[in-house]
């Protein structure tokens, strides 16, 4: 969303057609390439009853795109998708291809995951994958102040395979409530192959969503329809697959007057409660049309250079929509500027994928280790061959 795989008067090297998928004997490790979507690797690792570790909540990217932000989801008790990367293939800037893992080449290792494309192109990655489970849902809604206490007594009875939260948006009850989401493996786990089945209710669950933009009433009814109506018709049981398999068209936004933007936000547990406090404060008095917050615990990363979660970390997902006009900009620079300051006084850090709305200052404060980081690109590509527009809005000036 700021550029992070393009740059003006560059060349864009299109992966997708580096797509093949290889599943090693014992089921444990996939090898891929680099372009392949989720929605693919989803359907070829169905077939062998198993799944992805790590990833986003919608299945629309690439491979390569997802390590290069290093995503993270819904999946419990885990690191973002980094961990769950064995090693990669990678082109440098002069064309030598390096095989990089935790052992060999492990600061391009580190560097390139979460790096953006700017230390070579990743030809193919090799991934951990797990059984695809079935799992239980279990839901919960409590006022937000309760939500932590509520949340750590049940992860704590085990057998958590994902677990988020949704909050509350509209303005009667803003950011007072919210939804929590545990799936659990089944006792009974049996693993056997079925065929891949599409999102649930899709049709209604897009029209709930997409009426809820610039309308009260119809965040209300969405939430009416998420806490009461949802619970009552929904399945109690979900394959893991099916559940990992929704593309962002369920949700995208289609109108040209406006458009939605992503935020995302990373603070320690011990300071969840205050910054739901300040955006209760913020979004409505800097006017944020705020359509989705999902909260999810994200655990250490160990593994990567540019690192957002250096702790146990719960991520706030924030999506906002705003008119597609110079005010609307300005109103969501102004807002993302003072949410990353909350972030940063926190203890916390704001997610590096979307709009380039940080300040230098903002940025270097949250990615301390930023400054070595540009230094190692500037020692593996001295040539700048690869950038974008993510690199030249915060790397150092020649």
């Amino acid at each position: 969303m700021g550029g992070q795989s393009i740059a003006s008067d560059g060349i864009l090297i299109d992966m997708a057609k580096v797509a093949w998928m290889e599943l090693n004997e014992d089921k444990t490790m996939l090898r891929v390439g680099a372009g392949a979507r989720w929605n693919a690797v989803i359907a070829y690792l169905n077939k062998y009853d198993c799944s992805v570790a790590v990833m986003q909540s919608n299945n629309s990217f690439s491979v390569g795109g997802s390590i290069s932000v290093n995503c993270h989801g819904w999946q419990f008790g885990r690191p973002p998708i980094a961990d769950t990367v064995a090693s990669f293939s990678l082109m440098k800037a002069d064309g030598e291809v390096l095989h990089c893992s935790r052992s060999e080449n492990a600061e391009l290792f580190s560097l390139v995951l979460g790096g953006y494309g700017l230390f070579g192109v990743i030809l193919e990655a090799r991934l951990k994958v797990v059984p695809n489970e079935r799992y239980r849902l279990e839901q919960y809604m409590v006022p937000s102040t309760d939500a932590i206490a509520l949340y750590e007594a049940k992860v704590a009875q085990g057998d958590v395979a994902m677990a988020y939260g949704r909050m509350r948006v509209d303005a009667d009850m803003f950011l007072g409530e919210v939804i929590i989401n545990v799936l659990r493996r089944n006792e009974d786990q049996v693993i056997a192959h079925e065929a891949l089945k599409d999102p649930d209710m899709r049709v209604i669950r897009r029209s709930l969503f997409r009426g809820s933009v610039g309308s009260n009433y119809g965040k209300r009814l969405r939430w009416w329809a998420e806490t009461v109506v949802q619970p009552k018709i929904r399945s109690g049981e979900i394959w893991r697959n099916d559940l990992m398999n929704e593309p962002v068209s369920v949700f995208e936004n289609r109108k040209d007057a406006n458009t939605d933007i992503l935020h995302e936000y990373f603070v320690p547990k011990d300071q969840v409660g205050p910054f739901i406090a300040t955006l209760r404060s913020i979004i409505p008095a800097q006017g944020g049309n705020l359509l989705n917050l999902t909260v999810r615990h994200v655990s250490t990363d160990d593994d990567t250079y540019l690192r957002y979660a250096d702790q146990p970390m719960f991520a706030f997902v924030m999506l906002f929509n705003q008119k597609r006009t110079k005010d609307g900009e300005a109103q969501m620079q102004e807002l993302t500027r003072a949410l990353i300051d909350t972030a940063i006084d926190l203890g916390g850090r704001y997610y590096l994928p979307y709009r380039l709305h940080a300040t230098p200052e903002q940025f270097h404060r949250a990615y301390p280790m930023a400054e070595t980081f540009f230094e190692r690109k500037a020692h593996y590509d001295p040539d700048l061959l690869f950038q974008n527009a993510f690199y030249r809005r915060y790397a150092p000036k020649p």
